[in-house]
């Protein structure tokens, strides 16, 4: 089978497996060369794939979606790593976390400031 996965911004990867294993909103499913078509969204967690030579890799996805067509997987999910081993994995995922955390207190913000200068614009417009 080929897998394919992609974020909005890039291929994260694409090659050949035997197996795949990934989170739905209702559990786990594996996928086999010779199972039927499928569609399903998933939840953020592990996705684990199964290379031809029985190496066995890991991507953290976040939310998405996969379809299973003929012998093509498409995995589109918002946000996904790869890494050699869980270790490096865990931590990459840790620091994408901290990254967004940090933008999503800049966006905040940056809101709170435009709702403070809104109050202020109107209270000075009341006045006048």
């Amino acid at each position: 089978m080929i897998l394919r996965v992609q974020s909005p911004t890039m291929v994260v990867f694409e090659g050949e497996v035997i197996k795949v294993t990934a989170e739905a909103l209702d559990g786990f499913y594996t996928f086999l060369p010779r199972h039927i078509d499928f569609v399903t969204a998933l939840v953020p967690g592990l996705l684990t794939m199964v290379r031809p030579d029985g190496r066995e890799e890991f991507l953290a996805v976040d939310e998405g979606a996969l379809v299973k067509q003929g012998q093509r997987i498409l995995v589109s999910a918002f946000s996904a790593l790869r890494g050699p081993d869980l270790g490096t994995l865990r931590e990459a995922v840790e620091r994408e976390f901290l990254e967004l955390a940090g933008h999503e207190e800049d966006a905040r913000r940056a809101l709170s400031e435009l709702e403070a200068d809104l109050v202020r614009r109107y209270v000075e417009f009341e006045r006048d």
